[in-house]
Parts: structure tokens; sequence; C-alpha cells
């Protein structure tokens, strides 16, 4: 943290658009803008310079990440980076290096890691309450009426290349390293649905599942096999503008035995139940399935056919109901970046955790659009014996933009 900050405050910019910049409402911090403009002018009315800024909070499409992310890394400014972290494997790899050489404090924007759940679920999980895992499933569903982001994300008519105002679109920047194309409003609202840009719902949904269940193992972890399926059904890719499944299922294998069963579609509105099993017993984190809705508690249920007189006597023969905090995950997570600032401490979702949880959707991904199994080497991080997808750890970048 910069200690010449003449108020006290610790100071961010905001790089991007949403609602990043509410989560950090607190006396002992200002924020500056919502773009790089939006920020020069707020630092020009507040006499602020760059090298006053002790933070940047990146909110972009996922395509813009990693690039602002090391940047302001090698600047010596801390970072909270929205999920999903990176666009490509290799970028979440370099993240990692560059992190570990500078020592930076970087959070990964999963909001939804700062719950009370997940942390009282690895207690039990370490004090033997499952015995060994055996596997952890996850959901994340919608219902919508038009295409999978519906209602999200409206397009504004009068934006573009040609607008004036508050309506201009730097399309050319905007795109940066992602292949040139001309003017599209749907590629600009709606970034998520196209692969130049997002990973569907591996990376902006999946994310949010796979790294509290990383929390909960107690150790964040590469998988070593994975597979994929899903497809649009009900929707039509022609009315939709979009190339993204909207139903998509991931399957993943890990090196300590357990594996990993994720499900979403944006078609049907019913979750599966959040949990872990083990041989002994399962901890049900969400019982309602919503990993972003929150809980007041967590269920134990033990494995009757299975558990010793010891294991009784530790925790009981029949279910039982823990209550947890239920907290403000937003504020909880920017709170604990801010924290994090402070102290040096490592922030609750950090680019170790990010990575790992990245890494298993992205290898979703190209599992799905390669139609193949694909096994991973966890101390490499490359696929095993396959030079062809050893090509795709990464994506052709375009001009001044490559990371």
């Amino acid at each position: 943290m910069n200690d010449t900050n003449r108020a006290g405050k610790q100071r961010a910019a905001v790089l991007g658009t949403g609602q990043t910049h509410h989560r950090a409402k607190r006396p002992d911090v200002s924020m500056a803008g919502l773009c790089r403009e939006a920020i020069d002018r707020a630092m020009a009315d507040a006499k602020v310079e760059w090298k006053d800024i002790d933070a940047v909070v990146i909110a972009t499409p996922d395509h813009w990440h990693a690039k602002m992310a090391m940047e302001a890394i090698n600047a010596g400014k801390d970072v909270y980076l929205e999920k999903p972290m990176t666009h490509t494997i290799d970028e979440a790899k370099q993240l990692v290096a560059i992190m570990k050489e500078t020592k930076r404090i970087v959070q990964i924007g999963s909001q939804t890691t700062s719950a009370a759940n997940w942390r009282e679920t690895r207690k039990l999980i370490a004090d033997g309450a499952i015995g060994d895992i055996i596997m952890s499933q996850g959901s994340y569903h919608r219902n919508s009426k038009a295409d999978w982001l519906d209602p999200y994300d409206p397009v504004e008519p009068n934006a573009g290349p040609d607008g004036k105002g508050d309506d201009y679109v730097d399309w050319k920047t905007w795109l940066g390293s992602a292949p040139k194309r001309p003017w599209d409003p749907n590629r600009f609202f709606h970034f998520r649905r196209f692969w130049d840009y997002s990973g569907g719902i591996a990376t902006d949904l999946f994310f949010h599942v796979a790294a509290p269940i990383n929390v909960c193992w107690g150790e964040a972890q590469f998988p070593y096999k994975v597979m994929a399926a899903g497809g649009l059904y009900t929707f039509q890719p022609t009315d939709m503008h979009c190339e993204m499944p909207a139903t998509f299922h991931l399957l993943a294998e890990y090196p300590k035995g357990h594996s990993l069963v994720l499900s979403s579609t944006m078609a049907n509105a019913q979750y599966i139940p959040g949990l872990i099993r083990g041989h002994k017993g399962s901890v049900i984190m969400v019982e309602q399935g919503g990993f972003e809705d929150g809980t007041d508690h967590i269920i134990l249920r033990p494995e009757r056919s299975t558990i010793d007189d010891a294991y009784k006597a530790k925790f009981g023969d029949s279910e039982k109901i823990i209550p947890v905090e239920r907290t403000n995950m937003d504020a909880a997570h920017m709170t604990n970046f801010l924290d994090c600032m402070r102290s040096r401490k490592k922030p609750i979702c950090d680019v170790e955790i990010g990575c790992r949880s990245v890494t298993v959707c992205h290898l979703g991904n190209l599992a799905y659009w390669n139609h193949r199994r694909l096994r991973w080497d966890p101390a490499k991080e490359e696929f095993v014996g396959d030079k062809e997808a050893n090509q795709w750890l990464d994506r052709p970048k375009r001009g001044p933009w490559k990371v």
C-alpha cells in the first residue's frame, strides 16, 4: 500500500463496468472511474496521479483480464480481478508466476468464496467427518425466455464507433488482442456469448462453483482428466447471436482419487444440491443448490453402513444441521481484498485457487469443442503426450495487446 496517501485512504482505479465499484464503499477507500477515460477525469479532479493508486479493480470482458492484471502488477499495484481470472490456461499460469515474483496481492472476484459455509465445510472434511472424498457436485441453472443471457445486458441502439458522447465505443481498442471484426453490438453488449471474448457457461458460471469447492477441499487442485457434453437444445443460434452451449456438463477426475461433476442449463431453473460425498458421509454446502444465493446452514449426513463407534462418538450417526453465518458475500470479498492490501496476507480467493478453478473450466470447454476426453499433467500444466492439444493452451493475439 502507498503510505503517502494524505487522507490515509486506499485508492483504487476501476477498469471496466458492472457493480464491482459498489463493493468497495468504505470510508478508508476512494474509487476512481469505471473506465480509463473516467478514471483520468476523476483523478484529475481529485489531483491524484497514477503513482498514488494502490490497487486496480478489473471488471472488463475476459479477453482483457490477463493483459490489464499483469501490467498493473508490474506497475506495483495490487489487483482485484473479476472471475474467471483469465481467458486462457496459459494466461492463468503466467499470472500465478508474476504474482509469486512480485508478491502483489491478487484477489480473484468470485465473491461466493467469501461465504462462511465453505470454510465450515473445509473444517468438517479436515476433521474426518466424511472420510476420503469421493466426489463433489454443483450446478448453475436459470430459465431464460429468449436465450441463455435473457434478460441481461440489453443492446443500446445508439452505441457504437459512430456514437456521440457516452454512446461512443472505441471498438478497435475494445477488441484488443481478439480477432479483428466489424462493429457488432451483440458482441459488445453480449460478449459472454462469443468465444473470442469469453468461455461461456464454463468460465462465467462454473467458476462460481469450482472455486468454492476448491476452498472446501482444503487444497486447490488441478484435475488430470476432463470430459464435457452439452448443446443449445431449446435455443436456436440464428435467433440468439450466440456461439455457446446453453446446456453444459463437465466431469473431471483428480489425482487424489475423487471426481467433480458440474451441471448447468439456461433452460430450466431447478438446481442440483451442492455437496461433497465421502466414504463415511456427505456435506451438503448449499441445500437449495444456488452457490451464489448464500445459506444459513450446512448439513452433515453420515453413511450409517460404514461408520464405526469412534465416528459415532465424534459426529453422531444421524443427519446434523450446522448453522453458519450468512454474510453479504460481495462486501465481504472486497473487504478481504482491502484488508489483505494492508496486512499483505493471502486473500480468500488467491491466484492459486483461481488458476486451478479456471483451468478445469477451460479444460471443459476444450473437451467440448474438440469432442475429446483430455488428459492433463498437473505438475507440468500441459496436456499429456498431446502436441495438438498443447496448442490450445493460449489463443493467437493481435498487435500490441499480446500478453
